[in-house]
């Protein structure tokens, strides 16, 4: 059974950071590309961030580039993000995605996790 489990998740005051992580099982972590989608309150999906199944190559939305960093570890089935500079803006449910072998939108994931809520305010 395919599992994600994403925490690191909080209350954290404007340009402060978090490092969100998401421990992958049930399948093999290495052979699938991953991604970061999040969901404000009355808003639909907004993909966020991913990186192939080396880590070599990542992708970023506009709205995060320059102050996100999407990073995996193959060997510990984990996939991070990074938030630094974070704006209330950024407040949302933040899911951890696989992709599966093919796809035309970071948004066409297979499985998600439950999420882990960050909230920016001061």
């Amino acid at each position: 059974e395919v599992q994600l489990v994403e925490s690191g998740g909080g209350l954290v005051q404007p340009g402060g950071s978090l490092r969100l992580s998401c421990a992958a099982s049930g399948f093999n972590f290495g052979w699938y590309a991953m991604t970061w989608v999040r969901q404000a309150p009355g808003k639909g999906p907004e993909w966020v961030s991913a990186i192939v199944t080396g880590g070599g190559t990542t992708t970023y939305s506009d709205s995060v580039k320059g102050r996100f960093t999407i990073s995996r570890d193959n060997v510990k089935n984990t996939l991070y993000l990074q938030m630094n500079s974070l704006k209330p803006e950024d407040t949302a449910m933040y899911y951890c995605a696989r992709l599966p072998e093919r796809y035309s939108n970071f948004l066409q994931y297979d499985y998600r996790g439950q999420g882990t809520q960050v909230i920016v305010s001061s």
